[in-house]
């Protein structure tokens, strides 16, 4: 099979499609033939290998997994003995996450795993596209923030992957919902159903005297001391970097439950139980059109090193996604899928 080989740390262009060893399912397993994955910001730090300490996660000298991609859509090609749950042909969705993958032809996926089968009514593309961004704002909002309704939340970063799905999200549980975003991506936010946008570039959130229940950093670009003043008496802010000072100030704020607060979730290393559930929420959500997938561009998995520059440069809006399966571009008839 084809997969996106990293061999060494570095820029886009060291993501090369190569060919490998076919993986070989064993029992209880699905040998999944990619349609479509995404490529996001966790792939860019695995590539990089920056900050420095990751590297004792990814690998001190080179990629330790040079394969990378957490999420992927397809159709099941195969199972091992005793699968019960899925057969051949069925269209599946899921991740590999805390560890990578994807960014092959072909997935290897415990039945146990995180899998499920894809939602009427979305492609590939569409429902990979709802995995990350959902994975993140899910448990960020409710678990994290107890979002609920009456209550206003901020989204910092409103029009990126999990950005676009906070503010679905927060709206989905009652939540009256400010998204913060540049100016090209204002219309966007505003349809995915945030009350109010704030353009970043015109203004600062934090001084425009609004008060939030929850500021959600999406893009861990504000710090907890710039956000506090905007943050209600009970307010609390969560970011997706784990930053010192935001991990000194959760760990204070699992102690307390009052003052403004800081919080953050390693969603990525939740048990698969908890992420299965989620799963099939968003499956649910989507299915009956209560959150909507937000694809920046799809690109053929030939072009995978243009993907990663895209998502170094900071303005997507949504997911990228690469597709594996041609019926993806071929669909999708857009500038971005044909560049």
């Amino acid at each position: 099979m084809r997969a996106a080989v990293v061999e060494r740390y570095g820029g886009p262009d060291v993501v090369r499609i190569r060919e490998v060893d076919d993986p070989v399912v064993a029992e209880g397993e699905l040998l999944v033939r990619v349609e479509a994955s995404t490529v996001g910001s966790t792939d860019g730090t695995n590539r990089v290998g920056r900050p420095a300490f990751a590297r004792l996660f990814f690998g001190l000298t080179r990629p330790r997994h040079q394969i990378f991609g957490y999420d992927f859509a397809g159709v099941v090609e195969r199972v091992g003995p005793g699968v019960r749950r899925f057969v051949p042909g069925d269209p599946v969705y899921g991740t590999l996450s805390p560890s990578p993958g994807a960014h092959a032809e072909l997935v290897r996926v415990a039945e146990d795993g995180v899998v499920a089968r894809i939602p009427g009514g979305l492609d590939g593309a569409d429902a990979v596209s709802m995995l990350d961004g959902f994975f993140t704002a899910i448990p960020f909002l409710r678990d994290g923030g107890r979002v609920r309704a009456g209550q206003t939340v901020l989204v910092n970063g409103a029009s990126g992957t999990v950005g676009s799905a906070a503010v679905q999200f927060a709206k989905h549980l009652g939540a009256a919902v400010v998204g913060v975003c540049s100016t090209d991506h204002l219309e966007l936010v505003r349809s995915l159903g945030a009350d109010r946008v704030i353009d970043y570039t015109q203004g600062d959130f934090t001084d425009a005297g609004g008060r939030y229940d929850v500021i959600f950093d999406a893009v861990g670009k504000r710090t907890f001391r710039e956000c506090r003043p905007a943050l209600t008496r009970d307010g609390i802010y969560l970011s997706t970097v784990p930053t010192p000072p935001v991990l000194l100030r959760a760990r204070h704020a699992r102690s307390t439950e009052t003052g403004r607060r800081a919080g953050i979730l390693f969603t990525g290393l939740r048990t698969q139980a908890a992420k299965s559930a989620d799963l099939a929420l968003i499956g649910e959500l989507a299915a009956s059109r209560a959150i909507v997938p937000v694809i920046d561009r799809i690109l053929p998995f030939e072009k995978i090193a243009e993907a990663h520059r895209r998502v170094d440069g900071g303005h997507k809006a949504g997911n990228v996604v690469v597709a594996m399966a041609p019926v993806l571009l071929e669909t999708r008839a857009t500038p971005e899928a044909a560049s």
